[in-house]
């Protein structure tokens, strides 16, 4: 026999080796999430909507918006892409804001506040309201 010691989970190290795995098995296992006709490829090269690429999908978002809520943070960016913008709120809560519309990271700069898409993560990283706004967070 080649090993005389067994890991068991009453040993610190069993305990959170397995919980990494766990973890692992979790998060490795999500992929993009379904978008309907929202044509993904124009989406993550429209970064800020500079391009105005997104803002052709608004109606789309608006339609589909409720299914994206319980998902996680890493499902959203393996769909959409890194965010624009990451905002924290309080109670440990966050904002993924992708921008629809030209925001004032482009050439012109925008008059008016852009449009939005405003994805609100709880504390566990999960998406509890959607929202296509003018408005901040």
């Amino acid at each position: 026999m080649l090993f005389k010691t067994k890991l068991t989970f009453s040993q610190p190290v069993g305990i959170i080796l397995y919980f990494i795995c766990l973890y692992g098995m979790i998060t490795g296992c999500t992929g993009p999430l379904d978008v309907g006709s929202i044509d993904l490829e124009n989406w993550k090269n429209d970064r800020y909507g500079c391009k105005g690429l997104r803002i052709q999908d608004v109606e789309e978002i608006r339609k589909i918006k409720n299914t994206f809520l319980t998902k996680n943070n890493q499902e959203l960016i393996k769909t959409f892409g890194r965010p624009d913008r990451v905002e924290l709120a309080s109670k440990s809560q966050s904002f993924f804001i992708y921008f629809l519309e030209p925001s004032d990271n482009c050439d012109p700069k925008p008059e008016k506040e852009p449009l939005k898409v405003l994805f609100r993560l709880n504390a566990i990283n999960k998406v509890s309201e959607v929202t296509v706004t003018n408005l901040n967070p």
